[in-house]
Formats: C-alpha cells, structure tokens, sequence
C-alpha cells in the first residue's frame, strides 16, 4: 500500500515544476516588444541625466523666503505644484506632455512649442522652459544615438527661432519617441517634478535627505490622484489653478541672493 510521504520533494519533482513555471513564463516574453527600451526609458527618469532640472526650484526657493520653513508647508506646496503641473504650470504641463507623447512627430512638436510660446506670460517661467527643454534635447540626442529622430531634429532646429524648445513638448516627444504610451509619460512628467522639487528642497537645507524621501513616499498617492485628473487632456483644456504660485515664480528675478534659476 503506498502512503504519501512527508519528506523533501524528489528532485526529478523540483525539475518537473521548475520547466512547467519556465512554460508559463514564456508567452510573456513573445510579446513583440524591444525589452531594450526599458533601460532607455528609466533612463529618461534617472536623476543623473544632466538635463538641467536640478538647476530649478519651481518657485520653492522664493516661497522659502517668504515664510514657508517646515515639512508641512513643504507638502503643501510640492501638492500645489503637482496640481498646476496637472492642468498648468509655467515650466511644467501635463496636456502639452499628453499631446507630444501621443503624436511625436516633428509637426506635430512644432505645434504644441509655439502654442505654449504664446501661452506663458512669466518671463522667469518662460525662461526656465526653454532652457530645460533645449538641455533635455541636447542631452537625449547625445545619449540614444539610436533614435535618429532626435538627432535630426537637434540638427534642423536647434539654435533657430521658429520654436523655442519648451521642456513639456521636449519630454512628451522624447517619451514618445523611446515608446512610453501616454498615460505613462504623464506618470513619468509627474514623478520628475515631484523629485525635482524635493531635490532643491534637499539642497535649501529645507528638509534632509531620508525625511524628504519619506515625504516624496508620502505624497506619492496624491501624484497619482492629480494624473487621473487631469490625464489625456487637450492643450486647449489647459488652465492655471494656482495663481499665487505664479506669482512666486515671477517673482525669483528679484531674489538678491540665489541658488537656483527659476
């Protein structure tokens, strides 16, 4: 009479299951998609890629002089940020990042550059766009050397004044271009203003490096919530919500003594 044994699994059992587990992985890996993409695309997000973001503090170096000095206030105005950068803000636009990604050809680019030209009135912003945005090209072009799109559109535009480079279109083309679909790129847009804000938040002494990164950790749900708000909108659909943070951001120029540009 044969008895159902307590012991190890034999070996031959362990191979057995090992294969089978092998077979139910490999339709996932038929999917006709280049896994190469992937290291570009967390590329994109990762913080050593000298596109200039570091270099900007969206308003919060102006906001600290101007009483905000705790963690608190710091949430407070990293959510503001995240809610502008959803529908509008200066430097920063969900709906122009939607639109590139969706479309990224060169016309179609060129559209959305010179529509959120004429959109932006703060010249601080304005400036603080166009100079990530041409950084970002110059950076992508010289690094995915093999997306010929970028390199001809660094060699057709660059340097001419029929667009001015802005960074929201620069990112949603780029996304585009390396295969991100366009909630995505959205997603991607959202996280890079969240770290990027408490990076100089970091460098202002604001907060410490393991308490900003709880924080970030922290603020993560409510970046979610401002994509599904405001995802896959229109450029036509995008609005300013929160003015006095623009007027923060204006207001960087007059700062005596600075770390940041914007």
């Amino acid at each position: 009479m044969l008895m159902e044994s307590d012991g190890p699994v034999p070996k031959k059992s362990r191979l057995v299951n090992s294969v089978d587990c092998a077979m139910e992985e490999a339709p996932s890996n038929a999917v006709g998609v280049n896994q190469s993409l992937h290291w570009t695309q967390w590329q994109i997000l990762d913080s050593i890629l000298p596109t200039g973001g570091f270099a900007h503090s969206y308003g919060l170096e102006v906001a600290m002089q101007s009483r905000m000095n705790n963690q608190e206030d710091l949430r407070s105005f990293v959510i503001q940020v995240l809610e502008n950068t959803g529908s509008l803000l200066p430097t920063l636009l969900l709906p122009f990042v939607y639109c590139a990604s969706k479309s990224p050809d060169t016309a179609a680019w060129v559209k959305i550059d010179q529509l959120l030209e004429a959109t932006l009135t703060n010249e601080v912003v304005r400036k603080a766009s166009t100079s990530q945005g041409s950084a970002l090209l110059r950076v992508a072009a010289s690094v995915f050397t093999e997306i010929q799109a970028l390199q001809d559109l660094q060699r057709t535009f660059l340097g001419s004044k029929s667009v001015s480079f802005h960074h929201a279109p620069i990112f949603g083309l780029i996304c585009g271009l390396v295969g991100f679909d366009g909630e995505m790129a959205q997603r991607a847009y959202m996280f890079v203003t969240m770290r990027d804000v408490f990076s100089a938040a970091t460098r202002l002494n604001l907060i410490g490096p393991l308490a900003a990164s709880v924080l970030q950790h922290q603020v993560a749900p409510d970046a979610e919530r401002m994509v599904q708000k405001w995802r896959d909108r229109d450029v036509t659909e995008a609005s300013q919500t929160a003015p006095l943070l623009d007027a923060l951001q204006g207001c960087h120029a007059y700062v005596f003594s600075r770390l940041f540009c914007s």
